[in-house]
């Protein structure tokens, strides 16, 4: 390791020389107060920035043990820190001048969800922390300007570095708060099992968002109450007393007018799989880890699925016990994306009958009246929600504005009235034996067929190799966005993923994807056991696990089993 004494003669020597002279630089160097890494040097000042991190010893850093020996806890203090440290940054971000990305400091910026990332990591054994960033290396054209790298390292950085990485230098009650807070959601989580609940929404929680772009609370909305018949009080460990509603087992049914409120609660239930920062309004919306939202997807390829429980004896004799289609309609792709949901290890299905195929989710009376049953292959989720619950122990939360359906096979039914839950479970089970009481002809009028108990899917898919893929020794990935993964020439749509909530966990899946691809993927090993072995790995040895470089990305964060797969399902390359 050298001092960064030499590193200042180093920017020194190489000033005004090519560009390619910065390659010079790479290594570590001893900083008072941290070790300061350039993992990887740009090519030229229009590349991608240089990668640098920064290494903080536990003893220097100074924070308590107690602070990150638990992983909830130590996971919300890495995401203070790097918000601390984003802030500080933003400040001095191009103050150094110079062509192209010149300047450029930037740093992972987290949404209102807090994640595992590669940004920022603490040991918590000792609590170390490295912090990663990408820095612009300054240029006159195509020439070094090595002067303008030195305020950057020697002035700007050892700034931002003091302001937001040492226990000292922080507001230490900020700290704490984010800290108790995770626990405190962490507490509520595993409380939801015991209890028989698959979700909590606190009493007070804001609910809507400020735009349909952003995730920050709506300025004056209406706080959530819940029904007293729903009501329910933990007792958490820092907060202390907590009420709010707890959504049982079971299937749950939320109706209502439109713009009422439906679709954001059940929005706020699926971004509930994640713990929220303070001052987000939906810290205490806690959501059954695994839940997962399924809807339609029309023309999603599908591999050797078992879609057999909901679609069956298609008129052209088609298979739908190993069902394969490379665009899928939406009452298919949906189906699909149950039986997956199920080979995930979900608990709970949160649906909006937005999103949903209709024919999927019902078929009124009128309907099989005209159209018997035996000239429709599909059975309805309606038929099945029953089934899933019972056997498979699959709760479901439903939107629902336009049918009744529902109202027989509900367990609880909630309608929403200007943001406010009301249990109305018995009002609309009155009305739905009053309504079939009407039709003395059919006393069954608009109630959902008891069927048989459908075969369980086996879920034996083993993806095998793709030989073309493997011989590549640098097999090129990229995440677009939130929505889009690039592996080789293949592209994987993610945009109906709406449980993702960060672009850094979509480039987290590139590189999974990538690694199965490459050593995984052998034929015999089932998917559920790929999934398993790939954040087992995480696990071990961290995100550093995924990266065949020297360095470690910037921008990954660790992606739910659920999306994981989701996006090897959707992957039109996969070998079944």
């Amino acid at each position: 390791m050298q001092t960064s004494a030499e590193l200042k003669n180093l920017l020194q020597r190489i000033d005004h020389k090519g560009y390619p002279a910065y390659k010079d630089t790479r290594g570590s160097y001893e900083f008072p107060g941290y070790v300061l890494s350039i993992d990887h040097v740009q090519g030229d000042p229009f590349a991608a920035p240089s990668k640098v991190s920064i290494h903080v010893r536990g003893k220097q850093a100074g924070f308590p043990e107690h602070l990150y020996q638990k992983d909830c806890r130590r996971t919300a203090v890495q995401d203070y820190l790097l918000r601390q440290f984003a802030r500080q940054v933003e400040k001095v971000s191009f103050k150094a001048k110079g062509s192209g990305k010149s300047g450029l400091m930037a740093v992972s910026c987290p949404g209102q969800e807090v994640l595992e990332r590669s940004a920022c990591q603490m040991d918590a054994k000792n609590g170390d922390i490295v912090l990663r960033m990408e820095i612009g290396f300054p240029a006159n054209g195509r020439t070094v300007n090595s002067r303008e790298l030195e305020k950057i390292f020697f002035d700007f950085l050892p700034e931002c570095v003091k302001g937001s990485l040492y226990f000292r230098s922080l507001r230490k009650e900020a700290v704490e708060a984010a800290a108790d807070l995770a626990e405190d959601q962490a507490y509520i989580r595993e409380q939801l099992d015991p209890m028989g609940l698959c979700a909590f929404v606190a009493d007070g929680a804001i609910l809507p968002r400020e735009s349909g772009v952003s995730g920050r609370p709506m300025k004056d909305a209406v706080r959530f109450q819940s029904p007293e018949s729903l009501s329910v009080t933990l007792t958490l460990p820092h907060h202390g007393k907590l009420i709010g509603m707890g959504i049982r087992k079971g299937i749950t049914l939320i109706v209502g007018g439109g713009y009422h409120g439906k679709s954001t609660l059940l929005k706020a239930l699926e971004t509930g799989v994640y713990n929220h920062i303070a001052g987000d309004g939906r810290e205490y919306v806690i959501t059954d880890d695994t839940a997962m939202k399924i809807r339609a997807e029309d023309g999603r390829s599908i591999r050797d699925v078992d879609i057999s429980m909901f679609i069956h004896d298609l008129p052209n004799g088609k298979d739908t016990v190993s069902f394969y289609t490379e665009d899928a309609s939406g009452s298919t792709s949906q189906a699909a994306n149950v039986i997956e949901g199920i080979e995930s290890g979900t608990s709970l299905f949160l649906i909006d009958e937005d999103t949903c195929a209709t024919n999927f989710m019902i078929r009124d009376e009128l309907m099989q009246r005209v159209v018997c049953r035996e000239e429709e292959p599909i059975t309805p989720f309606i038929e099945r929600a029953r089934f899933l619950y019972e056997t498979c122990g699959i709760s479901s939360i439903i939107v629902a504005g336009s049918s009744g359906s529902y109202f027989h096979i509900a367990d609880a039914i909630l309608q929403m009235d200007r943001y406010v839950p009301r249990d109305i479970t018995a009002f609309a089970k009155k009305e739905a034996a009053l309504y079939a009481d009407r039709n003395p002809e059919n006393p069954e009028a608009g109630m959902p067929q008891i069927l048989p108990d459908p075969a369980l899917p086996s879920f034996r898919r083993a993806p095998g190799y793709n030989p073309a893929l493997r011989r590549d020794d640098r097999l090129k990935h990229k995440a677009h966005g939130r929505e889009t993964i690039q592996l080789g020439h293949e592209t994987i749509d993610l945009r109906y993923l709406e449980q993702l909530a960060d672009t850094e966990q979509t480039a987290a899946l590139s590189f999974m994807l990538a690694l199965a691809e490459k050593s995984l993927f052998n034929g015999q090993t089932s998917m559920k056991v790929l999934v398993d072995s790939l954040l087992s790995l995480i696990e071990k040895k961290g995100l550093e696990a995924l990266s065949d470089s020297s360095y470690l990305p910037t921008d990954l964060a660790v992606p739910r089993r659920q999306e994981i797969f989701s996006c090897f399902n959707r992957y039109r390359g996969l070998k079944l």
